[in-house]
């Protein structure tokens, strides 16, 4: 089987995402925007597919594809999928994010031609995981966060993630760079939440990489009062030894990296430099294969490794792995006006990740990473 094309696909859906001028988007008014789905077509007829949000396929994606990738691909064996994450991890011109995309795609191919899911593929472990809610941040006041953990707990979730004020000052209602924080309002926000669930809902805080050092150790102090799980990305993560006196200083777990680029090589080094307590990656930092290299380290060494972010690429690796490495999926971001459980996007005919009344969410058994597409939706939409 040889690989005889790789194409985007590029197609009109709705958002409600803007992005601001400090670089980090707002939810607001429904708008149009491009949608893609990457796909590799092969001599014997089998298809790979891939769809991501905009961290993947965005028009310089596309182009960096079209030039870069596709001439690398053609007449290659889709199956062997190292060989071609290592020409692609060694191509100075293609980012993690195009190889997480196209390896995803590879993966999807050989399940699809093999007709078993990409987590049976990756060996089975498990047909559902824990999901936490994982709420938007900026919600507004400690009383509306409150209330709306309240409202996932009813729905099931066990487990909560509070993003407080990220490029926003809660004090004029708007947006703003990432610094100054506001550390202080993010704790009331965490303390109302908690007394709000009660002691038995777990709860973790992802500032985004907002805080200083010392707000940091801060806010690392006052939720381990609350009982809270871990402490996600609380400071820039460009630099590690902040991050080792923080682990050192504080009996929270430090989650990261979350946004360092570096796939599994930089996760093996904030390990090896204990700059974190649990590890945190996803599909756009080299793909299904360089995350489940980055897990079997994580796995050897007897460190957590906590998957970020929704997606059917995700799940299957939740899908084989086990919960002592990978113990939640995170389910958002989420809002008290929209109910997430009734969103399916219009390219696809099923939602991703549909969770149980017990706050599980069942591993895709479909061939491949489970996608099933509504054609007629893209097509009437191509751009």
């Amino acid at each position: 089987m040889k690989i005889t094309d790789v194409k985007i696909i590029s197609f009109k859906a709705k958002s409600r995402f803007s992005p601001t001028k400090w670089g980090y988007e707002v939810w607001g008014q429904e708008h149009d925007e491009v949608q893609r789905i990457l796909k590799i077509e092969t001599d014997e007829g089998s298809e790979g597919f891939f769809t991501g949000d905009n961290m993947y396929l965005v028009a310089p994606t596309q182009e960096v594809i079209e030039q870069l990738v596709k001439p690398l691909l053609i007449g290659e064996d889709p199956l062997n999928r190292e060989l071609l994450w290592q020409w692609m991890m060694g191509h100075h011109g293609i980012s993690e994010a195009v190889i997480g995309a196209v390896d995803c795609a590879l993966w999807d191919l050989a399940g699809r031609s093999a007709g078993v899911s990409v987590a049976q593929l990756l060996g089975g472990y498990r047909d559902k995981v824990k999901a936490y809610a994982s709420s938007a941040p900026n919600l507004g006041s400690p009383e509306v966060y409150a209330a709306h953990a309240v409202e996932m707990k009813k729905r099931g979730y066990t487990a909560y993630k509070i993003h407080a004020n990220i490029y926003w000052n809660p004090e004029k209602e708007e947006p703003a760079p990432a610094k100054p924080a506001f550390p202080k309002a993010d704790i009331e926000i965490c303390r109302a939440v908690r007394d709000a669930v009660g002691d038995d809902m777990v709860l973790m805080l992802d500032p985004y990489g907002v805080y200083t050092f010392e707000e940091s150790l801060y806010v690392g102090r006052e939720v381990e009062k609350l009982d809270f799980y871990w402490l996600e990305h609380p400071m820039d993560e460009r630099k590690t030894e902040p991050y080792r006196k923080l682990s050192e200083a504080l009996d929270i777990a430090i989650l990261g990296p979350e946004t360092e680029p570096g796939s599994l090589y930089s996760r093996a080094e904030w390990a090896m430099q204990h700059a974190s307590d649990m590890g945190r990656i996803d599909t756009s930092f080299g793909g299904i294969t360089g995350v489940r290299k980055a897990l079997g380290f994580y796995e050897s060494i007897g460190m957590q490794c906590e998957l970020e972010y929704v997606g059917f690429s995700n799940l299957a690796l939740f899908g084989s792995t086990s919960e002592e490495t990978c113990e939640y999926y995170e389910r958002g971001l989420l809002r008290p006006e929209e109910d997430y459980d009734s969103i399916v996007p219009p390219h696809l005919k099923q939602p991703c990740d549909p969770m149980d009344e017990n706050g599980f969410v069942s591993i895709p058994q479909g061939p491949g990473l489970g996608f099933e597409f509504d054609w007629g939706y893209v097509s009437a939409n191509i751009v």
